[in-house]
């Protein structure tokens, strides 16, 4: 013990972290807390560091937490805030050089335990606090609260709340009459008992002429929405140390502040605690450190890193703890206040829109599968009977958020075969071709891919299968590729994908997506770091086909000249790269798999040339006939090929006798062709129902090639009837 034995040595073991400033420590839940970040070395030759450790406070050990997904760069003088049982989020920070973090709420869950760790992006839309240092981030439910710092050219006063129960998440800067003095390197904790129970109360910092403060306000919400701060009174019996770069927490109605410096080099500065009920300071001797971090368990504080006034340029690893109960022992107006104050039960991040007022949970420990950015994407875009999002408008996702979406989505497809082995019953789809709209007309009609059955959710009962063809032609490939790679990471073993003749960057650069990430996420397209490339690699290891209960292969195009067996298409490499100058033997195989046809009718067999899809008579693309699919059947002991690729009429067409079936689900194909899109339902016992939309008035914008002169330049393949002199119907 030290100091009229006010503090002792907290001996850590395990991984212990290095020395280092500027860094946050978060409580988590009762006894657990997580180390992010920070500065080691000393003020003359630091490094910023991005790592993260978890310490368990009652075995006293430090883990090294190596997480998964997205993680914050390396950065210190950040702010975090637990948002619930063992997940915390991080803002801002200074990341050297002069250089800011970037304005993302990075989120941290730990629930699975560290070795399963995982960061991720939280999806906000519209503006954002920015970039900032030495400002705090405290969370009063249902509010994430930002207050202050300095933005690399000015010290701020600002106030920015995001409420953790609206989806999507959005930032909302707060209008308030009175305002603090700006201020960077103060604190801010949330009290949780007594007259100020629910304000966050801030202290203490450094101004804009560089001067240390020592006033407290105090931020609230009224019902009616309204937010105040409100200065706190101090009895003139005692006025506290100005100072900044220090800590406070509160312990039952009582502020405690540790640590900090004055504007006089090496001054001692004193623990101080503020009594909100009684608005007066009492003073204690005890640890001296600034920089450093702070929490609290039951009566003691935990106070680790940071500078030490005897040595101020290399900082200290030593964690040293607090107990306040026999701090206030010999105070008689502090002593009987000196437990820790009962936290609040964490608010869990649910994004569900708050129309639907929905109870799903994006960090909470509620059954709900999927991470945090996943159930964010669903939540906001499947909306089969509220969804309205007009042509060109700007995309409500964040580009940071569609890379984690679409890595995630890649690393579950590379563990995945080329050729899926799937069970009934199962719903398939054919090409959608970034027609939103008719893909929650499909979900508000027929069941959609959610748990959720009073929503309409018969993901219990049906498996969902859609053949490709995500993207180009339609306004919403963007929603539509975004919605898909969402359910394909929530649910990996009941939504497949597999590659169409549009999943390539050579076709989608010239119809509709490369257009669309241009003007709805105002980037260049040609970029190798743009979302409109990040996808395009996703694409490549997209599988080319699916089998279903051993009897039946749904691919994209057909089986072209050169397909003989399904052993072939699982032995494609990934990633595949579709190379339409073919040269060898492979390529063929591909551009079969993606872009062949079925003949015109069951009168033509063997190969055909195919006029509409290969002008120039290279003879890559081709046409098969009848013959072909049987033969192809019978040596893969098959009974049925299902694909897309082409516009059916009724959304759906049956070839070679039966033996083949074209399904379709863009309805009034590029605004030209008043086709019927169809859904297959494929039933336990191998039936086959078709379900049919039909064409309505589309007041979003169907496609992104509307002209005549687009549509010279890049025609939609007709429709098989316009090819089809003695066609019969589909359902004779």
């Amino acid at each position: 013990m030290s100091r009229d034995q006010n503090y002792e040595n907290f001996e850590v073991r395990g991984e212990v972290p290095q020395a280092r400033f500027g860094h946050t420590i978060t409580l988590v839940n009762k006894t657990k807390a997580i180390l992010f970040g920070g500065a080691t070395g000393d003020t003359g030759k630091y490094s910023i560091t991005g790592d993260t450790y978890s310490l368990d406070l009652l075995s006293k050990t430090f883990t090294r937490i190596e997480a998964t997904g997205t993680s914050p760069t390396p950065r210190a003088a950040h702010a975090s805030t637990a948002v619930d049982s063992l997940q915390m989020v991080i803002y801002g920070g200074a990341t050297g050089g002069g250089s800011l973090a970037s304005d993302d709420l990075f989120l941290l869950d730990i629930r699975n335990g560290e070795r399963s760790a995982t960061w991720m992006i939280v999806p906000v839309v519209g503006i954002t606090p920015g970039r900032r240092y030495g400002h705090t981030l405290a969370f009063s439910k249902p509010n994430l609260i930002i207050f202050a710092g300095n933005t690399g050219s000015e010290t701020i006063n600002d106030v920015w709340t995001l409420n953790v129960e609206r989806s999507p998440f959005a930032w909302a800067k707060v209008e308030v009459t009175t305002s603090p003095p700006a201020r960077v390197y103060h604190s801010s904790a949330l009290c949780s008992t007594g007259s100020a129970s629910g304000m966050m109360v801030t202290f203490g910092g450094r101004a804009i002429d560089q001067s240390a403060l020592n006033d407290s306000w105090g931020l609230r919400k009224h019902r009616d929405g309204r937010w105040d701060w409100v200065k706190a009174p101090y009895k003139a019996s005692m006025t506290p140390t100005h100072r900044y770069q220090h800590t406070t927490l509160f312990i039952d109605s009582l502020m405690v502040v540790v640590g900090g410096r004055t504007n006089t080099v090496g001054e001692s500065v004193p623990l101080e605690v503020y009594d909100t009920e009684s608005s007066e300071w009492f003073r204690f001797n005890s640890v001296l450190r600034f920089r450093h971090t702070c929490i609290a368990l039951d009566s003691a504080l935990f106070v680790h890193g940071g500078f030490e006034h005897e040595t101020p340029n290399v900082p200290t690893g030593k964690m040293l703890k607090i107990e306040t109960s026999r701090l206030f022992k010999e105070n008689t107006i502090l002593a009987p206040k000196g437990k820790s104050s009962p936290k609040p039960e964490p608010r869990p991040l649910p994004p569900a829109p708050e129309e639907k007022k929905s109870t799903i949970s994006v960090v909470s420990n509620t059954p709900d599968r999927g991470n945090p950015l996943q159930n964010i994407f669903i939540n906001h875009l499947l909306r089969p009977t509220e969804w309205n999002t007009p042509a060109n408008a700007r995309f409500g996702f964040r580009r940071e958020h569609i890379f984690a979406l679409t890595e995630e989505c890649e690393n579950i497809l590379k563990s995945q075969p080329m050729v899926l082995r799937l069970r009934a019953p199962i719903k398939i789809f054919g090409d959608i071709h970034g027609q939103y709209a008719d893909l929650m007309r499909f979900f508000d009609l027929y069941g959609s891919p959610s748990e959720e059955k009073k929503a309409g959710g018969d993901l219990e009962g049906f498996d969902y299968l859609f053949l490709g063809d995500f993207v180009d032609r339609g306004s919403h490939s963007l929603e539509t590729i975004c919605l898909l790679m969402a359910l394909k990471c929530k649910y990996p073993d009941h939504i497949h994908l597999i590659r169409g003749n549009h999943e390539d960057k050579w076709i989608n650069n010239a119809f509709g997506l490369s257009d669309e990430c241009q003007v709805r996420l105002g980037e260049d397209p040609n970029d190798p770091k743009s979302v409109f490339a990040r996808i395009n690699r996703m694409f490549e290891y997209l599988p080319l086909a699916a089998v279903i209960e051993d009897k039946v292969i749904c691919l994209h195009g057909g089986i072209g000249s050169s397909l003989e067996t399904v052993d072939q298409i699982d032995a494609l490499p990934r990633p595949l790269e579709v190379i339409h100058e073919v040269s060898n033997d492979l390529q063929q195989l591909v551009v079969d798999i993606l872009w062949s046809d079925p003949t015109d009718s069951d009168m033509e067999i063997g190969i055909q040339p195919n006029v509409i899809r290969d002008p120039n008579g290279t003879g890559n693309i081709v046409k098969f006939g009848p013959d072909r699919v049987k033969d192809f059947l019978a040596h893969n002991g098959l009974s049925l090929i299902i694909r897309a690729h082409e516009c059916v009429m009724d959304g759906f067409e049956r070839f070679a006798g039966g033996d083949l079936i074209t399904v379709f689900s863009a309805t009034d194909y590029c605004g030209r062709h008043k086709n019927a899109g169809a859904v297959l339902f494929f039933k336990k016992n191998l039936e086959i129902k078709p379900k049919l939309i039909y064409p309505v008035d589309n007041p979003y914008g169907s496609n992104w090639i509307e002209t005549e002169e687009s549509l010279k330049k890049r025609p939609p393949t007709p429709p098989r009837w316009r090819n089809t002199d003695n066609r019969k119907k589909s359902y004779e």
